[in-house]
């Protein structure tokens, strides 16, 4: 050792303090807390602040319970639809071989990709009056564009990806080995899915599924383009909530904007916490 050197010594029960650690942490909640728990808990102030009559008499009225019942209805049929459907894609991206998967695989993600008021035009472009395909419902008399149909298929485009993408990983980790043995075993390919497959991939497809009724709920740029936002007609919660801001009505767009976020909040909840109770069985 050399005269310049320096021999640290560090005592067994001696740590340095980890700043670095310490700096990334208040970091990272400060950024989450800015993002996410301050505007949370501004809404829930501005909502709750004046009592719960107040709150209570926003959600009042016809055109709110119209609205909240649009969107429920409209979110119960993007959740069986399109849970059948991702389910669907996801065995077929996975399973099957076909000219164009890897194509096809990125089309699925298009959803994602597209801003919701750009999908509520192509729908205009495709199902509207003047349409490819809205002359011809419109001369059967049934109307897409500025109707409740098209709500409906604007949401299930938006929340398309969402059970393909959270069942293909699963899926993938699986493997057919488990599927093989089944069949082998002599249990027919219904059977094999039921007992097997389903089991395996369950809590892909329940986050899928949960993810799925968030953004339905939640739709609004591609519903405001293809709804017309008719009151009381193709008016759903989200643009409710808007119409009310609109009208300088706040308390109203507050009340009904906890009660969509609280359905989602609890919904995500009760998924992670029944997650947790099953591995822990």
């Amino acid at each position: 050792m050399g005269p310049d050197s320096v021999e640290v010594q560090v005592h067994p029960g001696q740590r340095r303090p980890p700043w670095g650690k310490r700096l990334l942490m208040t970091g990272t909640l400060g950024w989450f807390g800015i993002l996410v728990l301050f505007p949370v808990a501004a809404l829930l102030v501005e909502g709750l602040g004046s009592g719960p009559q107040a709150f209570i008499n926003g959600l009042k009225g016809e055109a709110a319970a119209k609205a909240f019942n649009l969107t429920l209805w409209t979110t119960l049929l993007a959740v069986v639809i399109n849970t059948l459907m991702g389910l669907l894609l996801a065995i077929l991206l996975v399973r099957h071989k076909f000219p164009g998967k890897t194509l096809f695989d990125g089309i699925v993600d298009l959803p994602f990709a597209v801003s919701p008021v750009v999908t509520g035009f192509m729908f205009i472009v495709l199902f509207g009056p003047q349409g490819f395909l809205g002359r011809w419902f419109e001369a059967g008399g049934m109307k897409i564009v500025f109707a409740v149909p098209g709500i409906v298929l604007v949401t299930l485009f938006v929340t398309l990806p969402f059970v393909t993408r959270e069942v293909v990983p699963v899926l993938r980790e699986m493997g057919r080995e488990p599927e093989e043995v089944a069949y082998t075993l002599g249990a027919s390919k219904w059977l094999t899915f039921w007992k097997v497959t389903l089991p395996t991939i369950r809590w892909g497809l329940i986050y899928g599924v949960t993810l799925t009724i968030a953004r339905a709920l939640g739709e609004f740029g591609a519903v405001l383009v293809v709804s017309g936002n008719i009151i009381k007609r193709t008016q759903t919660a989200t643009l409710h909530i808007h119409q009310e801001f609109t009208d300088f009505n706040y308390q109203g767009a507050f009340s009904a904007s906890i009660v969509l976020g609280g359905i989602s909040f609890v919904l995500l909840l009760l998924t992670e916490l029944w997650k947790r109770k099953q591995k822990h069985k």
